[in-house]
């Protein structure tokens, strides 16, 4: 039997269709509140994403990828994990990452989205703000968070 060995590594285009099939994988399991057609709409734009822009780090077991985290401006932009993996520490050890080695501070969530509120106030952030509709105008409530200091 295989023993996972994870590790983190930097994004490489590679890995590509793995991060874009592990997105829709992750969202389909944790994001039940989206339209299918707001699902549709957010996947075009997931795709058209040049991941190189951001800082992006994979979670790799081997050749395959099991969750990803990405940061902008000490943001966390992205965090997904194969719904295989969730509940076994793997996005508290990406979180780790971001924070420590990206100086990463500051994460939007879904309102919606009880789960990961809750796993990021777990971690140490904290509500600051909150606003009617997402970054593209949706009627999805955004919590923006920062790190309690």
């Amino acid at each position: 039997m295989h023993t996972p060995r994870f590790e983190i590594t930097k994004y490489a285009d590679t890995y590509r269709s793995q991060v874009l099939a592990l997105w829709e994988k992750s969202v389909l399991a944790t994001h039940d509140f989206l339209t299918q057609t707001d699902f549709e709409d957010i996947k075009e734009l997931v795709r058209t994403i040049n991941f190189n822009d951001l800082q992006v780090f994979c979670l790799v077991d081997g050749n395959e990828v099991s969750g990803f985290i990405g940061v902008a401006d000490k943001k966390v932009e992205m965090l997904f994990l194969a719904p295989k993996h969730f509940g076994k520490g793997l996005g508290q050890k990406l979180l780790n990452f971001a924070v420590n080695e990206l100086n990463a501070e500051k994460v939007d969530v879904n309102e919606q989205n009880t789960k990961a509120l809750k796993f990021y106030q777990n971690f140490g952030f904290e509500i600051f703000e909150r606003s009617e509709n997402d970054d593209q105008g949706r009627n999805y409530p955004l919590l923006r968070l920062k790190l309690r200091m």
